[in-house]
């Protein structure tokens, strides 16, 4: 299981310039990857190109592109850039995403969200595959009358989904290389999305999908201030049936409740219960809620979990042991 964070400096002077320097400090601090969001703001793959760029060897992503408001042909042409710009670094991360953001900032009716993604990553593999496509959905059409290639990127890009419910799970298992769960705690992961990602892809002869758990977190003695500030930043998914109903499949009743707020043994249990749980990543958001001094040391405490975690994976795979 690798462990890494989500970046955000849109309070900055500069924000790229800024994300660099966060970049280079996660690195610093043993983490594995950074993964940025994709709102209105900053755009992601661009962003992790940059990055990439600036830090050599730091795995980058964005959680996640929505679907509405873009068309393959676009996001595959910025994801094989970027992932040339990283040589390979790169994973494009991509949601079906809200009736408020499609509806109210692209005018777009938000309509058959899950025949949308389906045909959107049906399109999509094809093009980060193989440069080409000539597909023609209901939905979409994506063809290339001239290629689409980028030299850098032939070995394609990694197609991860910020899939939760039954529907998405599935399209998700079929086609795209992993998922993206965000505030879905462990009992959610092993009870509900785990199980049905996976077999999907079994069924449909895949690989065990990736399941990089997002969690907003951070390492704190200020336990109550952390969390009142979480509750108010988080409050925002709660108005989601799709947010809502992975929470409480989780056991909590607010977003607040699936954060991770605590000391370094607290913290370090939680990651170790989502590992149980079935993620293969976890990747913690939110982590500059509470200042500069918390976030450095909760990223002390993960970069030391990733090198843990590597170490293990390292000592598996060649039958070594520890005394």
């Amino acid at each position: 299981m690798t462990v890494g964070v989500a970046l955000s400096a849109q309070d900055a002077p500069n924000e790229v310039d800024a994300t660099v320097q966060l970049a280079q400090e996660a690195a610093d601090a043993g983490l594995r990857s950074a993964w940025f969001g994709q709102t209105f703001g900053a755009d992601s793959p661009q962003l992790a190109a940059i990055v990439g760029r600036a830090v050599p060897g730091l795995q980058v992503g964005t959680s996640a592109i929505p679907v509405f408001g873009r068309h393959p042909l676009a996001v595959s042409s910025q994801a094989l850039t970027a992932q040339a710009a990283t040589h390979g670094r790169y994973h494009l991360g991509l949601a079906v995403g809200t009736k408020l953001l499609a509806e109210t900032g692209y005018g777009l009716p938000f309509e058959r969200p899950i025949a949308r993604l389906r045909e959107f990553l049906t399109a999509l593999r094809q093009l980060t595959r193989t440069g080409a496509a000539d597909f023609h959905g209901e939905l979409l059409t994506a063809t290339t009358p001239i290629p689409a290639r980028v030299a850098g990127a032939e070995d394609g890009v990694p197609l991860l989904v910020a899939a939760m419910g039954p529907q998405a799970l599935r399209v998700s298992g079929e086609l795209a290389d992993g998922i993206l769960p965000y505030l879905a705690g462990p009992r959610a992961l092993a009870e509900h999305i785990v199980p049905a990602v996976t077999a999907a892809a079994r069924n449909a002869g895949r690989p065990a999908p990736r399941v990089v758990a997002l969690v907003p977190g951070v390492v704190t003695d200020d336990v109550d201030s952390v969390r009142a500030k979480l509750t108010e930043s988080l409050a925002f998914y709660e108005q989601f049936p799709s947010y809502a109903r992975v929470i409480e499949l989780s056991g909590g009743r607010r977003a607040v409740d699936l954060a991770v707020i605590g000391d370094e043994k607290t913290v370090a249990a939680e990651v170790r219960r989502y590992r149980d749980a079935g993620a293969t990543e976890v990747v913690f958001s939110l982590t500059e809620i509470a200042g500069d001094a918390d976030r450095r040391r909760t990223w002390a405490l993960l970069g030391e979990l990733a090198g843990k975690t590597t170490g293990a994976a390292s000592g598996a795979a060649t039958g070594s042991t520890s005394g």
